[in-house]
């Protein structure tokens, strides 16, 4: 009889927890919709498309002013390109609209890959038989780590709002419960 828990016994929780943060999710983005405010339209926002669009920069993340090394900021022309504004972090796609199956599959793989993470904490820190409350509180720890707590330096270094970060973390707080719950579902 073995006294730790293979990987491969929590392989239905894997996929299910990580197909159930997947519907979590969908329904906080498509039905709930508490995100739609996170970005803003750009107060001219055709002459900002129509000026990307004379750059004809490829996708990829741009910075304005852009800086290749933080030792350039002693340079009085970037201090004052920075005090004249704008500031900005900048993404650009590709054209055409977002390819929804790629994306959404990659978040059903994302979600997935996270509950396998999960799991294995799991089966580093659980024996067979753990308690339900040992289950879910290990790993619904390990789900907000995984899921959310990352979030937080894109509002201390890129300057996206608390108040999305705030919801993101609300995410990964719900993704945890639905992880940690599945997993306490199936513990062997």
């Amino acid at each position: 009889m073995s006294m730790s828990i293979s990987i491969f016994d929590l392989w239905l929780a894997i996929i299910l927890s990580g197909l159930f943060a997947w519907i979590a999710s969908a329904i906080i983005h498509m039905v709930i919709k508490y995100h739609n405010s996170d970005y803003k339209r750009l107060s001219d926002e055709n002459a900002v498309s129509d000026s990307l669009s004379k750059s004809a920069d490829k996708a990829g993340l741009y910075t304005l002013p852009h800086c290749a090394d933080f030792n350039e900021m002693n340079d009085p022309a970037v201090q004052a390109r920075f005090k004249k504004g704008p500031v900005a972090i900048v993404t650009i796609f590709e054209k055409g609209l977002p390819p929804m199956g790629k994306l959404l599959s990659l978040q059903f793989l994302y979600f997935v890959i996270g509950s396998f993470l999960i799991g294995y904490i799991g089966t580093i820190g659980l024996a067979p038989g753990a308690t339900t409350l040992e289950i879910f509180k290990l790993l619904f720890v390990t789900g907000f780590i995984c899921y959310g707590w990352a979030s937080i330096p894109y509002s201390i270094w890129f300057g996206h709002p608390w108040l999305v970060t705030i919801k993101y973390l609300i995410d990964s707080v719900i993704y945890s419960v639905v992880t940690a719950a599945t997993f306490c579902w199936f513990w062997p």
